[in-house]
């Protein structure tokens, strides 16, 4: 079975194009190495050592469960009224949900891991002829070297997006969960296969793209959980802008329009030249998803004067809980009013019942006179 899976893996059909073996890539050993799939093995104990860190770095909140069906039986047992004792559910449950300190560690963790990813990134690429002229992605292909510093940007990028693939369940849960898996399932896909297939010039590009906009929006999460909207909002306006121009100009226009066309300049398509492109378009559709989240955003920022609450906000503790505390005003109001009305029966009953008192002695005062 080993000797299958691995003779399938190494199927030079599905990595190279037509006519091309592994045998026929070679290298300068001084300038880097051929990309070999089981380079990426690394990644897996890798991504586990990010969850690791991440946790230690957040301090993991543990969550617990109400049930409503204990309230009548509280109720009975600490004399409270049903209502007063749902408040106190509520109210509990609530401390259980991700509160603005979770969520600011995650932000505070994704925006170190971006940032230095970015730096570095950019550091090993401003030098190199791709990154200034598209077509040398391809002049060569694919007897193109990896270096270094090439294999371990890969490496930690895909060795992460594999820690928040892992970690997407316990995250805090947002609108756009769905479109956040598929995002991160088409990106360990892309830097798997880009990496087998030699892609990796115009891989590094693409994943340099997404960095050099995530810790604009990161580092504005953090201010914002911090209560320092000035600064959230200044940083939001930058992360607008430069995602709205590195997703929706430079990458289909530059990176997606290399790897469509220009390519077919130096080889015919093959498998890997569909499947590669199919998920570049999937990462494309994303972008455009998220860029009309986030132009609805800029525009409530143009006619309301603030950022308004992120559109992709987690489920539990935004729109539930604007419910619930009207809810619960609206139990209170409730209450005052019942003790209100309670009160004011209780002082009309008291004063019938002096007036009764009184008439009542005015009477017997009366009745030694008559006599």
């Amino acid at each position: 079975m080993e000797a299958v899976l691995n003779e399938w893996i190494w199927r030079h059909d599905l990595w190279l194009p037509p006519g091309i073996h592994w045998e026929d890539i070679q290298v300068d050993p001084e300038q880097g190495h051929v990309p070999r799939p089981r380079d990426l093995t690394y990644t897996v104990p890798l991504a586990f050592a990010f969850i690791a860190c991440r946790y230690v770095f957040e301090s993991a909140c543990v969550s617990t469960y109400l049930f409503q069906n204990d309230v009548l039986s509280l109720s009975t047992q600490c004399g409270l009224s049903q209502r007063k004792v749902e408040t106190w559910f509520r109210r509990r449950r609530n401390q259980d949900r991700p509160n603005n300190t979770k969520k600011f560690c995650e932000a505070t963790w994704r925006f170190l891991f971006y940032f230095v990813s970015f730096i570095a990134g950019l550091n090993s690429l401003v030098k190199t002829p791709w990154f200034w002229d598209q077509r040398e992605c391809w002049r060569g292909y694919p007897n193109q070297p990896v270096s270094d510093a090439q294999y371990w940007y890969y490496t930690f990028e895909m060795g992460f997006y594999l820690s928040l693939l892992l970690c997407v369940s316990v995250d805090v849960k947002r609108k756009d969960f769905k479109e956040q898996v598929i995002h991160h399932v088409a990106t360990i896909f892309l830097i798997s296969f880009s990496y087998c297939a030699n892609y990796v010039r115009v891989g590094t590009l693409v994943m340099l793209l997404h960095d050099s906009s995530d810790f604009f929006l990161e580092s504005a999460k953090m201010f914002h959980y911090a209560g320092l909207t000035c600064i959230c909002d200044t940083l939001f306006v930058i992360f607008a802008v430069v995602f709205l121009f590195s997703r929706l100009v430079v990458f289909p226009f530059r990176v997606v329009y290399t790897t469509l066309f220009m390519s077919m300049d130096f080889f015919k398509p093959f498998f890997g030249y569909y499947f590669f492109n199919a998920l570049l378009l999937v990462l494309q559709a994303l972008h455009i998803f998220w860029a009309y989240i986030i132009l609805r955003m800029v525009y409530k920022f143009v006619f309301a004067g603030k950022v308004a609450k992120d559109d992709r906000s987690d489920e539990e503790s935004e729109g539930d809980n604007e419910e619930e505390l009207e809810d619960e005003r609206d139990g209170e109001n409730r209450e005052q009013r019942k003790d209100s009305i309670n009160s004011k029966l209780s002082s009309l009953a008291n004063n019938c019942v002096l007036n009764n008192l009184t008439n009542q002695g005015n009477i017997n005062s009366r009745l030694p006179k008559a006599r």
